[in-house]
């Protein structure tokens, strides 16, 4: 390292952010990333550990000791190829990643972990700037033909990588526009959706076939799934007509909460919410859009998901917004000789929360109730574990005002019609069964069709289904020509 004493001599420093009353105006981001004296001064706090298990704890094995020495050294140019050689979006990880390679930073044995995600951040940003991010055709065609079906990162990251290395590549989508939940279910503060444009326009230039509003199925009667497709293709079809096809789908069947009043107007569903604000920022003109303006929110589920719906809450104008998470309060801070390098069970508040929500924990929902078959409120108990098991608290009912519920407790599995479709047979989750060994790797057992990110693993991060649709593209190119340079 340039540096061997800086994680000695220089504090961590955390991205900035524009402040709440400013950012609740609008749809934009607010983080305010790293200058490059900044960046720099981050760099040089990586440790030259000997053994960095910051990459093993990054999903795609990002090589991070050599990108934060770059950076430290100035040589941004070389920071963005290192950065790329592992990783098709950093964009998108810069922004939206939780970084688990930061809970296995060896640093953060004692001390603050290096600010892994904050560099990325800044790397990709500036490569953007500079003008270095281009379009990388290949040098030659292989004349054969593979279908991607999905559009997330899983599916975008498994067609530039199969386009790079010689393949027709066409990529399917259901919706009017390009990115999966990366489009719909992210909401535009944490992420603008000009990030996922410009890359379907490398993608592009790079020989990629996008073919968006196409259902590949068909959608189970009464799904609540976002869908604007206006034509349909068989698995037929495209048996016929591709080489392989490789089904990256998300993990779009959302986790339901069957207790009395659920058929009440104004209790919905996360992703009923979350996709309409984003196509609203995106300039689509939507009749009946949920609103939260003026309402008395109640947000169930404490994950991800669930801080969107707080974060959209708010900027609709919401009159008061709360959380509800089953599980107890986890601690404020983690115990690092039990966890590290694995990621820490802590307390976790996001910019979301800090712009107003009150956070209720060990709390579950018994009842909604209504009037006029509306949703007026609903009914609560406090739980606890008690011998393994989670039991109701005697005396904690409560009634709680609420005008718009949100059901934001993750998602079960990818929707089934895809799956069906192709005769792919399911895992106990409902999830496409297919090995990430070496000899069958994300081959379902259906002929010369492979599956990958949350089709395959169900519901994950960003930064693991980019991953999988990276080494899926690497078991397709494998299965097609015998062979592969595509990275592992």
């Amino acid at each position: 390292m340039g540096k061997v004493t800086g994680f000695l001599e220089y504090e961590r420093l955390e991205e900035g952010y524009e402040p709440v009353q400013l950012r609740l105006k609008n749809w934009k981001e607010f983080v305010i990333g790293l200058n490059e004296e900044q960046s720099k001064l981050q760099g040089a706090r990586c440790m030259d550990c000997g053994t960095p298990f910051c990459n093993s704890g990054c999903p795609v094995n990002n090589i991070i000791p050599d990108f934060n020495d770059l950076v430290f050294r100035g040589d941004w140019r070389n920071a963005i190829e290192v950065l790329h050689s592992t990783n098709n979006f950093p964009e998108f990880t810069g922004r939206v990643c939780p970084a688990p390679c930061e809970a296995a930073c060896t640093l953060n044995v004692n001390d603050d972990a290096v600010g892994i995600k904050s560099i990325e951040h800044a790397i990709i940003d500036r490569a953007w700037a500079e003008g270095w991010v281009k379009p990388q055709p290949p040098a030659m065609k292989t004349g054969k033909k593979v279908a991607v079906v999905g559009s997330g990162p899983a599916g975008l990251a498994a067609a530039q990588q199969l386009a790079r290395a010689g393949h027709d590549v066409t990529l399917f989508e259901k919706n009017s526009r390009i990115g999966g939940l990366l489009r719909y279910g992210i909401p535009d503060f944490k992420m603008e959706k000009t990030h996922i444009d410009r890359r379907v326009e490398q993608m592009k230039a790079e020989g990629v076939t996008f073919r968006t509003g196409v259902l590949v199925g068909a959608m189970p009667k009464g799904s609540k799934v976002t869908n604007d497709a206006k034509d349909t293709v068989s698995a037929e079809q495209l048996k016929a007509e591709f080489d392989a096809i490789v089904l990256t789908g998300g993990a779009e069947q959302s986790r339901d909460l069957p207790v009395p009043g659920r058929d009440l107007d104004g209790v919905h569903f996360a992703m009923e919410f979350l996709p309409m604000q984003n196509k609203v920022v995106a300039g689509d003109k939507l009749k009946g859009q949920i609103m939260a303006t003026g309402k008395h929110v109640i947000v169930i589920g404490g994950g991800d998901t669930g801080s969107d719906c707080v974060g959209t809450s708010n900027r609709h104008g919401a009159a008061s917004v709360t959380q509800f998470e089953l599980m107890p309060q986890p601690p404020e801070t983690e115990d690092k000789p039990m966890t590290w390098p694995y990621w820490p069970y802590k307390l976790r508040t996001s910019s979301s929360h800090e712009e107003g929500c009150e956070r209720t924990f060990a709390i579950a929902t018994k009842e909604f109730i209504g009037s006029k078959g509306k949703v007026t409120g609903l009914k609560t108990v406090q739980v606890e574990w008690q011998g393994g098991k989670m039991v109701e608290v005697p005396g904690s009912e409560k009634e709680w005002k609420a005008d718009l519920v949100l059901l934001a407790m993750g998602f079960v599995s990818p929707v089934a019609g895809v799956l069906e479709a192709f005769g792919v047979d399911k895992d106990a989750r409902g999830n496409a069964k297919a090995t990430t060994d070496e000899r069958g790797g994300y081959r379902t057992g259906v002929d010369k069709v492979f599956a990958a990110g949350d089709m395959r693993r169900g519901q994950s991060l960003v930064v693991w289904a980019i991953r999988e649709g990276r080494q899926a593209a690497r078991a397709v190119d494998e299965f097609l020509m015998g062979e592969s340079a595509l990275p592992r």
